[in-house]
């Protein structure tokens, strides 16, 4: 299925996909999202087939981390100097103070599970018309593979391949291939609603967008601006060539007109 889904995705102009493995052999759950951190993966996805005692059993799920997972992710974190730095964008955190250290990790942490849940949402609505669901909620769970601050990750479970009906049909090439562009649509409407700036897919969307003159007003911030014209704030500040969030009274800015 990893190997169809990569087929799909190198084949759409703007993504490129690298699997942690091509081959049968068994690597690190932690050494996974480290891969994907090499090649500065915008998304990690780790794809499996679930399995049960009860044969009856059947049906895909999506997960993304919980909160527990979430919080022991930020101890490690914070007590590893250098993972950290690695985590934190790039950040030297050497000789900061552990107050410091908590707030970048967590600022990083909340913005990585949200995006997470984004994906997780719309991963499962390009699912649920097209393969029998185990269940539609947004679960989370701390799986290893998953504990990345600096980058969203999902795991999607593709079936129970203890349950002889789903064992057949996780047999089927073209079943294969049905998961996996089901699982790109999921995929591609996340980054088309949350271009990357700097992408392919960014600049398209910044092609379609007709853009207007804003004025700074008093009590403006540029968050609040970019909650309001329904654009992300990165994308705002790639738009505008802002290197921080600053703005002044009586700027010009662009945003999209409603």
């Amino acid at each position: 299925i990893s190997k169809e889904l990569k087929k799909i995705i190198d084949a759409t102009p703007g993504y490129k996909a690298v699997l942690t493995r091509s081959d049968d052999r068994f690597i690190l759950l932690s050494n996974r999202p480290k891969i994907a951190r090499q090649h500065n993966a915008d998304l990690f996805v780790s794809v499996h087939a679930d399995s049960f005692t009860r044969k009856s059993a059947r049906g895909a799920s999506v997960f993304s981390l919980s909160l527990g997972g979430a919080t022991s992710t930020m101890a490690k974190l914070l007590a590893d100097e250098q993972n950290a730095a690695d985590l934190i964008a790039g950040v030297d955190l050497t000789g900061r103070s552990d107050v410091l250290k908590q707030v970048l990790g967590e600022l990083t942490m909340d913005a990585t599970m949200e995006a997470s849940g984004d994906v997780q949402k719309q991963v499962i609505d390009s699912l649920a018309p097209r393969v029998k669901m185990h269940n539609v909620n947004m679960n989370r769970a701390g799986f290893a593979v998953l504990k990345s601050a600096d980058m969203p990750s999902i795991l999607v479970e593709t079936g129970f391949i203890s349950n002889p009906t789903e064992e057949k049909n996780l047999g089927s090439k073209a079943y294969r291939k049905k998961l996996a562009k089901a699982i790109f649509h999921g995929i591609n409407q996340y980054f088309q609603k949350n271009p990357i700036p700097g992408t392919k897919i960014a600049a398209q969307k910044n092609k379609q967008i007709k853009w207007v003159k804003y004025k700074v007003q008093a009590g403006d911030t540029l968050s609040g601006i970019a909650l309001k014209y329904k654009i992300t704030l990165a994308q705002f500040k790639a738009i505008n060539n802002l290197s921080s969030n600053t703005i002044r009274v009586g700027q010009w800015l662009k945003v999209p007109e409603v």
